[in-house]
């Protein structure tokens, strides 16, 4: 008996992922290498490592060097065994550049496609926030203010918008990415937010946001997200059960983290709360243009004006956090009594909501709104009874600062919604251990039963790869530096930095000077990052500087041909690294070394993406003179590319 929906004949009475493991073996022994690939062994090994985590439904670190081809290994597996399984497998890459090195037409499914005669059916997920609201876009047109620019986001919209009729197929269109020339600020005017009612918006079966939801739910192969997607499904998916909502993403057979070792981070970023005064009076205000009570108006009037105090104490018990954007809270019991005071008046509006609710005075989809959004606030606040159990700072938020609230237990939480499912999860990257092990990795996540392996890249770095090690004392040591360097290679030049606040120094240094007047300069921030990178690499001699690229860039050719590391990437000194460094008996050895070595190790990953390039790596630092961080950086440096040092 066979089954046409593999790629290869099926027999029902044998397991089914040995079978798919043999036909991945003649794809990587046989078809490739007659089609021209060049298949390694660090491939090939791969492969048969992904068969036991995907036979014996386990985690699996995959660590395999540039260069291995390790995405079309995983490809293939999660394709394989969501056919089999009948459920998507979920692939969650760490940023949109690296979704688009998925999907692009010359990308690993392209290729399988065209290799393979194997088309492999992958839809792309994306948050809400990421997508055009049909009703504010209309909205805002109609005010007179607002200039062209929304009339001709308008004009630009797929005929079936503006039209009654139905769509024939699916079209994709509203995403942020398709409006990258607006600032944040104008794309708030037309982005989709809390406040829009979609399941009785009268324009719901033409919105972009819809039907991308409504066409990946049904990806019978692939769905590719981003981690911080993933984790935002992971922590609202209980509670939208609890609604009447569905999940963010349907049930799935497998999970891959592409670059997994980013994964804490998005885990951080979704699994917090946030409490921001602009947005809390937004919201609670509009119950004021309400037939209300004079009571709950007298209420929700005290709580504007308490959330006012809040705020102010905590910018004045807050203060900067190095190489970081977060800032430090002081919980001072008179700001602690604020945040109690703050909470029981949340608890006093919502039973006036409760008794508000009896008169039908309010609509009832923003009165659940504004019910979902207190309870929310009202549980953040309620871990402010055990200040030992969260970690908490105040973050720039939409031009302002937002308080954010992290259980301590996030991996608690990872560890019970993630990884004690019976499924393969799959964490693949250049960079996962760190001194040899993948400790580091699994504590920060909460793995505790994992298979790993780890494979080194098949280029020769020594032939391809310069390092220059340079202790610079001074600002002026790492200027000079970094200018002879690029005068080497004459641009085609990637600086990364550790945080915005020394590339901001950076580039008003460059401005101000006119020391890179003779290359042309892109620095991140200035615009869409996939735009910045593609004219990086459409434009030989440039230069580009970023905070963020350590890792997912992947440039071949002469366009990059020097990485300059500005300084070291150690962890920030705010409060999630602090509390992480006050937990650790050694906190040099157990956080500071493995975060710097696995971000260098990237870094220094970003430099050789073929066999046929050449570059130089120049690693600048006031710290390389202590023994302890060269000992840490020389460990993760190619063996045999240390050309100079000081």
């Amino acid at each position: 008996m066979t089954q046409t929906r593999f790629p290869f004949t099926y027999d029902p009475s044998l397991p089914f992922i040995s079978q798919a493991s043999d036909w991945i073996a003649d794809v990587f022994y046989e078809i490739l290498p007659e089609a021209g690939f060049e298949v390694r062994d660090e491939q090939i090994y791969m492969a048969f490592q992904l068969e036991r985590a995907f036979q014996d439904k386990r985690t699996l670190f995959a660590e395999a060097g540039v260069g291995t081809g390790k995405t079309l290994v995983y490809l293939l597996y999660a394709a394989a065994y969501a056919r089999y399984t009948q459920k998507p497998a979920i692939i969650a890459c760490a940023d949109e550049s690296l979704i688009e090195q998925l999907t692009k037409p010359e990308g690993d499914l392209a290729k399988i496609a065209r290799y393979l005669e194997l088309t492999i059916d992958a839809r792309v997920a994306k948050s809400q926030s990421q997508y055009l609201c049909l009703n504010k876009l209309d909205a805002v047109r109609s005010d007179v203010d607002s200039g062209e620019v929304y009339d001709a986001i308008h004009e630009g919209l797929p005929g079936f918008v503006h039209q009654h009729g139905t769509m024939q197929s699916f079209h994709p269109y509203g995403s942020r990415k398709d409006y990258s020339e607006l600032s944040d600020a104008e794309w708030s005017r037309i982005g989709w937010d809390v406040f829009q009612d979609c399941l009785i918006c009268p324009q719901r079966h033409r919105c972009g946001m819809t039907l991308s939801r409504d066409h990946y739910r049904k990806a019978p192969d692939l769905l590719i997200c981003s981690h911080d997607f993933y984790m935002e499904h992971v922590w609202t998916a209980e509670a939208r059960k609890r609604e009447g909502q569905l999940p963010l993403l349907p049930e799935h057979s497998s999970v891959v983290f592409d670059e997994g070792h980013l994964l804490e981070t998005a885990a951080q970023n979704a699994l917090t709360y946030k409490l921001e005064h602009n947005m809390f009076e937004s919201i609670i205000s509009r119950l004021l243009q309400n037939d209300i009570r004079e009571k709950l108006a007298y209420a929700i009037e005290d709580a504007i004006t308490r959330s006012e105090e809040l705020f102010r104490h905590l910018r004045g018990s807050s203060r900067p956090a190095i190489g970081s954007e977060r800032l430090e809270i002081s919980l001072t019991p008179e700001l602690l009594r604020e945040l109690r005071a703050f909470r029981l008046l949340l608890e006093e509006i919502e039973e006036q909501l409760v008794f508000e609710s009896g008169l039908f005075t309010l609509d009832a989809y923003y009165l659940t709104i504004v019910e979902e959004q207190l309870d929310m606030i009202g549980v953040a606040l309620a871990l402010f009874e055990r200040p030992e159990g969260l970690i908490t700072w105040l973050a720039p938020e939409n031009g302002s600062l937002a308080l954010v609230i992290m259980p301590r237990l996030v991996k608690e939480v990872l560890k019970e919604r993630v990884f004690s499912r019976q499924m393969p999860i799959i964490f693949s990257s250049a960079t996962l251990s760190a001194g040899g092990t993948f400790e580091y990795m699994a504590d920060t996540l909460g793995i505790q039963n994992f298979l790993s392996f780890s494979t080194p890249s098949p280029y020769d770095y020594a032939e391809q790869m310069q390092v220059i090690m340079l202790e610079t004392t001074a600002i002026e040591d790492k200027q000079a530096a970094a200018l002879e360097a690029l005068r080497r290679s004459g641009g085609r030049a990637l600086l990364l930095f550790p945080d915005r606040v020394q590339l901001q120094q950076f580039r008003s240094w460059a401005v101000g000077s006119g020391s890179l007047d003779g290359y042309r300069t892109r620095y991140e921030g200035e615009a869409e990052i996939s735009h910045l990178i593609s004219a990086f690499q459409n434009d030989e001699e440039s230069i580009l500087c970023a905070t963020t690229l350590w890792e997912g860039l992947d440039i071949p050719g002469p366009s990059l041909s020097l990485v300059i590391v500005w300084e070291l990437p150690w962890p920030p000194f705010d409060p999630v690294y602090n509390a992480r460094r006050l937990e650790s008996a050694a906190p040099f050895e157990e956080v500071e070394k493995p975060f710097m070595q696995l971000r260098l190790r990237q870094g220094i990953g970003r430099l050789i993406r073929t066999r046929e390039d050449r570059g130089e790596i120049v690693l600048l630092s006031d710290r390389l003179g202590e023994s302890a961080v060269k000992e840490a950086v020389l460990a993760v440096i190619p063996e045999g590319t240390l050309k100079g040092t000081n």
